[in-house]
């Protein structure tokens, strides 16, 4: 009996081991060749597909990091992670922090449910640098469990050490979701401004960098009193962000 479970866990184990190394070499291939899409796009298309009764259009046009407008990396930085330039991939005060508050925002919803009867899902907040954001979006979908969070690390590690800052942040821009069906800046500039990427204002790149953690949501309220305000914040902040 011990020698089977011995086997199982070297299989395991040597299972565990090839699949970290798939992960490592595909970040070392991104060095050189742009990814065609991601699992979160992957995931997005299907969910899309399965919803909808008409044709969808995917969005989307890689723009080299030498044309993406200084203003859109800035807003990014600036409204995401402020240490970008500086960080090695992990903010471990930034994700203490959130741990705290959202396990505060989850202790006021089971009471709040228990007082009006109703389910009150908390309001999560994230602690991930654009590295962590860019590790889940390329290879996971929307799970949150400790060993898909653990995977997230090690490959953030790995594009931190295997990819320049600005690749990192280059991939980042041509992959985020900016509305239904639109991922990257460039497709996200002409959709909402007709415009290049390479043209946005410091103004137009702080909208779009807001929308961010809800671009669905923003994409069907463009003027919500809070996205102007957000980016009239972020746009000020702006000329602090550290390009890397």
């Amino acid at each position: 009996m011990l020698r089977i479970f011995g086997r199982w866990l070297l299989l395991v184990l040597v299972a565990g081991l090839a699949l970290q190394l798939f992960f490592v070499l595909r970040v070392l291939s991104m060095r050189w060749i742009d990814p065609q899409s991601t699992s979160f796009e992957r995931s997005e298309m299907w969910q899309l597909a399965a919803q909808s009764e008409k044709a969808f259009v995917w969005k989307q046009q890689w723009l080299p990091y030498s044309q993406i407008s200084d203003n859109m990396k800035r807003a990014v930085i600036a409204s995401e992670d402020g240490d970008f330039a500086y960080h090695d991939g992990v903010e471990w005060d930034a994700i203490e922090k959130a741990w705290q508050r959202n396990t505060k925002a989850e202790q006021q919803a089971v009471k709040r449910s228990q007082r009006t009867g109703k389910v009150i899902p908390p309001k999560i907040v994230g602690g991930s640098t654009i590295t962590q954001q860019l590790a889940k979006n390329l290879f996971f979908t929307g799970e949150r469990t400790f060993l898909r969070k653990g995977q997230e690390f090690v490959v953030t590690f790995a594009l931190e050490a295997f990819l320049p800052k600005e690749r990192i942040l280059e991939i980042y821009l041509n992959s985020v979701e900016l509305g239904t069906g639109v991922f990257g800046v460039e497709a996200a500039a002409q959709h909402y401004y007709r415009k290049s990427a390479t043209k946005l204002s410091a103004y137009e790149a702080a909208r779009l960098a807001v929308m961010l953690p809800r671009p669905k949501f923003f994409e069907k309220t463009p003027n919500s009193a809070y996205l102007s305000s957000r980016a009239q914040t972020i746009a000020a902040r702006m000329a602090d962000a550290e390009l890397p």
